[in-house]
């Protein structure tokens, strides 16, 4: 586990802080559950790193009666990035046994990747390099033990948050889970430019520009994870990572091990974080997705000054601060500091959750704002790639989605329900050609006129220009949900109406022509590309080849 110490004797004169810093060399100690010091980068800004090891693997700030406690995690190790990610193929099934968290098979994972190194260990799981069999491409894997029904919750919400996100700018890209019957692995792609901590710690103080460019990634990722219904609650520098070790390399946001789908106005109480980057409203255990915009504000503070802006010798004396809104803006290096800078720091550290700046109002700030969009060239963003693969999918597919859309659980659309309602912005239940296009853009998609109008007609069902709540969750859902066979055996169950086992032509027919989705060449198009046999019928395994691959 990690926690920020404190590395510095603080002499205040004239409201400045002078600092002096201490080095740290390796000791041993005795108890077993003693801290193991390492020789330690130490920050030019005030604190470093401390790695400690007990029984369970976790190290909480020691606690008081009056102050929550709050745990760390450790960080990932700088990696190789990977080459581009191909789908994986699935790991050797070990039995028929269906696992509780991603409701398919057990498997073997060290079929498929060979098992290199641990990497990092956390409260939620050790993380190792792997190794794919029949690519060579490495990857991290995040191995996460299954102890009880409210670990089997956490992770399937983890698995969820990581599929509905994966794809999205400056999210580390999802490769895949699988389960055993002790653990969930998770597979993710690696990143070779190391954590924003170390660079911190290499640096010290940013200049304005580099902040400006590192923050205005980070409140665009805020921003994202929000439109998509997702709070991180965990925001710190330790969980972005570089891409790359260059110099202007993107920024990756990681571990959504705390993270959890919200509805607007759901009240959360439960405490998360990082005692650094906590916000007041957490320690009062009544929060909601604002707190991401206060440890952004965290970060910001600390890019800028070099030191976190709620500092004390103990973890009460944090909280206090914290609590007390006791925000220094006086001393070096504020006073050369912009006041545009400053101001965004003041707004995004507001102590009212409710006059907080939200991200999407930060994105405008316009100290942010100077970094400039126009070097931001993104390819475009999961959601616009779902919907285009949606519109390229023959008539039986596009229908057998909508079909699993309606059979999804209240957990699997909290997210795309929250994105929906983000887009809705008139609340009329549907989104039209202007929300479409405004909700693209807040996406970081910038699509032609003629493009989304093609998405409308495409994903629409009755061709009046807008898309209802279903169509659209059929046409964004991320298709790691088609791998689970119950909601696939459901859609196919749909269209085999007597159940002998496959699909005729004209239940195909009498199903597009109930939902006014195409013609007879329509359905002769369906067949050829299904129908691998010629036979006139598409069996279960044909439905299945159809809806896993490009169809």
């Amino acid at each position: 586990m990690l926690i920020f110490l404190p590395l510095m004797e603080v002499k205040k004169k004239s409201r400045k802080w002078k600092c002096q810093i201490i080095t740290l060399q390796k000791r041993t100690c005795k108890a077993e559950t003693a801290s193991v010091c390492l020789k330690d980068r130490v920050m030019g800004v005030g604190f470093s790193k401390v790695l400690t090891h007990t029984t369970d693997d976790e190290i909480p700030i020691s606690s008081t009666d009056s102050a929550p406690q709050l745990t760390y995690k450790q960080p990932r190790k700088n990696l190789p990035f990977p080459r581009s990610l191909v789908p994986p193929p699935m790991p050797t099934q070990c039995s028929s046994q269906t696992g509780p968290v991603l409701g398919k098979p057990y498997v073997k994972i060290k079929h498929t990747y060979e098992m290199k190194k641990e990497l990092g260990r956390g409260k939620f799981g050790v993380t190792y390099l792997c190794v794919e069999k029949a690519t060579a491409i490495s990857y991290a894997c995040k191995s996460i033990a299954k102890k009880g029904p409210q670990e089997v919750e956490n992770v399937r919400r983890e698995v969820m948050i990581l599929q509905h996100l994966s794809g999205q700018h400056n999210i580390v890209e999802f490769k895949g889970a699988y389960e055993d019957r002790e653990n969930v692995h998770l597979v993710m792609e690696l990143c070779s430019g190391g954590e924003l901590f170390d660079r911190i710690v290499a640096k010290g103080r940013h200049s304005e520009r580099e902040a400006a460019t590192v923050m205005r990634q980070i409140v665009k990722v805020v921003d994202v994870c929000h439109f998509m219904g997702v709070m991180h609650r965990d925001l710190k520098p330790e969980n972005f990572l570089f891409a790359t070790k260059d110099e202007d390399a993107p920024l990756k946001l990681t571990d959504f091990g705390s993270s959890v789908f919200f509805h607007t106005g759901e009240v959360y109480k439960d405490i998360v974080g990082n005692a650094y980057y906590v916000a007041p409203e957490v320690l009062k255990r009544n929060y909601g997705k604002e707190i991401d915009v206060w440890n952004a504000g965290v970060i910001l503070y600390i890019l800028l000054s070099g030191v976190p802006p709620f500092w004390a010798e103990t973890e009460k004396g944090v909280f206090d601060n914290v609590l007390g809104a006791k925000l220094d803006m006086d001393s070096e290096p504020w006073p050369s500091t912009s006041d545009a800078a400053k101001d965004l720091i003041r707004k995004m550290l507001t102590y009212d959750p409710k006059e907080r700046i939200t991200a999407a109002e930060a994105l405008e700030h316009p100290w942010l704002k100077e970094a400039g969009e126009g070097s931001e060239k993104h390819p475009d963003s999961a959601v616009l790639s779902r919907m285009e693969e949606f519109k390229a999918m023959n008539q039986m597919k596009k229908l057998a989605m909508k079909v699993i859309a309606e059979n999804l659980s209240e957990e699997e659309t909290k997210g795309p329900r929250q994105m929906f309602n983000n887009m809705d912005t008139d609340g009329s239940g549907t989104i039209t050609f202007e929300e479409l296009k405004s909700g693209l853009s807040r996406l970081g998609s910038l699509p032609s006129e003629s493009e989304i109008r093609q998405l409308l007609n495409a994903i629409g069902n009755d061709k009046n220009g807008t898309i209802n709540y279903y169509e659209f969750i059929a046409a964004t859902m991320d298709r790691h949900r088609l791998e689970k066979g119950g909601s696939l055996f459901k859609a196919f169950h749909y269209f085999d109406k007597d159940d002998k086992g496959y699909i005729t032509r004209d239940e195909l027919r009498e199903a597009i022509t109930v939902h006014q989705m195409g013609d007879e060449a329509a359905i002769d198009g369906v067949f050829e590309d299904v129908d691998s046999d010629k036979d006139g019928k598409i069996t279960y395994e044909e439905f299945m080849s159809m809806m896993r691959n490009e169809c």
